[in-house]
């Protein structure tokens, strides 16, 4: 659909992989489209290949969402140019992956707070104004290692579990404001999140549009309808 007057929405990690599907997928539904990355030269990269056909309705941020007074003034800056959020996508999140035993604790740190404690600061800045307008829909995009650990995952687990977590407390704490929150767990999705070695023979994996798919999919869901948590996994992984 085309909508006359835009939604607005706000995606965090929206330079590349999922984030960046996401938000052209929102951008092509007619929806105005605030996006957010840690480098100035990623934002300016994404916007304009995003601006190309979809001037005037996307803008970038650079901010780094582990810094709750980013993560404010992003949201504010958003308020003030755009005068409402209709929809967070929480997708900005990092690996660092090694034994627990070996895993640096700068590491952890980062994993964690950038895949837990900025969907945080994030969710919690938008819902103050979804609250006031008495609707929005927020979308945490975790994993299947929200579930699943993995030898090796100690950070990257604990970061999603706790996501999901979270996750599934605020849509309790918000759903009676006309807020829905959903956690979307997916499988293996071939970006650039991948590390090199770990590239070849992705045709049997998810791509950042099957999860752009499903974002505008719940966005169409009727009012009384809450998807909570979707797990979404490749149909035909390897065998073994």
């Amino acid at each position: 659909m085309t909508l006359d007057t835009p939604s607005v929405a706000l995606v965090t990690g929206g330079t590349r992989g999922i984030g960046h599907a996401v938000v052209a997928a929102l951008l092509t539904e007619g929806w105005q489209v605030h996006f957010c990355g840690r480098s100035d030269s990623s934002v300016a990269r994404a916007l304009e290949t995003l601006e190309r056909d979809h001037p005037g309705r996307v803008f970038g941020h650079t901010v780094d969402i582990r810094i709750q007074g980013e993560v404010n003034s992003l949201v504010a800056g958003v308020l003030e140019q755009s005068g409402r959020v209709d929809c967070l996508v929480n997708n900005a999140g990092l690996g660092r992956f090694g034994p627990v035993d070996a895993i640096g604790g700068d590491d952890w740190r980062e994993v964690i707070e950038t895949n837990l404690n900025g969907a945080f600061y994030a969710l919690r800045a938008v819902a103050r104004s979804m609250i006031e307008q008495g609707s929005g829909w927020i979308v945490n995009v975790a994993s299947l290692a929200a579930k699943n650990p993995f030898a090796g995952g100690a950070a990257y687990n604990a970061s999603k579990f706790g996501l999901l977590g979270m996750s599934e407390a605020a849509m309790l704490d918000l759903r009676h404001h006309g807020i829905r929150v959903t956690a979307i767990l997916p499988g293996s999705v071939d970006t650039d999140f991948r590390p090199p070695s770990r590239r070849k023979d992705t045709d049997w994996m998810l791509t950042g549009e099957d999860i752009a798919r499903t974002v505008l999919d719940l966005l169409s869901y009727p009012d009384r309808a809450l998807p909570s948590r979707i797990e979404i996994r490749p149909s035909r992984p390897p065998r073994g």
